[in-house]
């Protein structure tokens, strides 16, 4: 496969995919996002229309390039994000903001029932781990790793070109 398919391939299936984990996690392993959770999945829901963009536009080639790189880019922001919030659940340094709430299904007419219903989730707590590193940190470390390979694949599809 030549560069600038493959990286259109990643800046496509990288922010679905790590999109994908965050909401099974969410909806599906309870793990509710804090306000910085939050600000990591932004920048991936903008890569994933930037992405169509690019393979919309793929008949011209420096077009479609454009689209790939600013959906990397996007995609390294939320990386940046995710490192930033694992440090702040490691303790490295603190937070920008106060813990948040994630708002629940239920009756909006009834708000005081749903506000007493809502986990209160810390910024400042990673709720799941694996081998240390938190899903902040693995966000920050595979959208770093992502948007790294696709500015190197745009850059290698120059030379091809």
């Amino acid at each position: 496969m030549k560069s600038l398919p493959l990286a259109r391939f990643l800046a496509l299936v990288v922010p679905l995919l790590l999109l994908g984990g965050a909401y099974a996690s969410q909806y599906v392993g309870g793990l509710h996002p804090c306000e910085m959770c939050w600000w990591q999945r932004y920048p991936h829901m903008a890569a994933v229309p930037l992405a169509l963009i690019a393979y919309g536009t793929k008949r011209r080639p420096c077009v479609s390039a454009l689209f790939a790189g600013l959906a990397g880019l996007a995609i390294g922001i939320s990386g940046a994000i995710g490192l930033f919030h694992a440090g702040v659940e490691y303790g490295w340094w603190q937070g920008l903001t106060a813990c948040s709430t994630s708002p629940t299904a239920g009756n909006p007419a009834d708000i005081l029932n749903q506000i007493m219903a809502t986990p209160i989730t810390r910024c400042d707590v990673a709720p799941w781990t694996l081998l240390g590193i938190s899903l902040a940190g693995f966000n920050g470390i595979l959208s770093g790793a992502s948007a790294l390979a696709i500015l190197a694949l745009l850059i290698k599809s120059r030379k091809e070109a």
